[in-house]
């Protein structure tokens, strides 16, 4: 789905530590969340982040990007959108 996602991990490989559940919210709600729960969060630590917010396909790469964590993945079905990141 994105050229910004790391490694050959997947959704069935890496267990997440956090989850996070950004369905119903919009830009910029759920990238907010997410800079909320990364704060708190232990270097090394992943989340899982389920949204139905188009433009976090946009967003949560950016939000990697820019803060330096890691995409492990990326998918969606039917109009849910899953990340995994790892907080580095």
């Amino acid at each position: 789905m994105n050229g910004n996602v790391t490694g050959n991990a997947t959704f069935d490989t890496v267990t997440a530590d956090i989850e996070v559940d950004a369905s119903g919210l919009f830009c910029p709600e759920p990238v907010m969340l997410l800079h909320n729960r990364f704060r708190d969060m232990s270097t090394g630590d992943t989340l899982l982040m389920m949204a139905t917010d188009p433009s976090t396909t946009r967003d949560v790469p950016k939000f990697c990007l820019f803060l330096g964590h890691e995409l492990i993945a990326q998918d969606e079905q039917g109009g849910t959108y899953r990340y995994l990141l790892r907080k580095n």
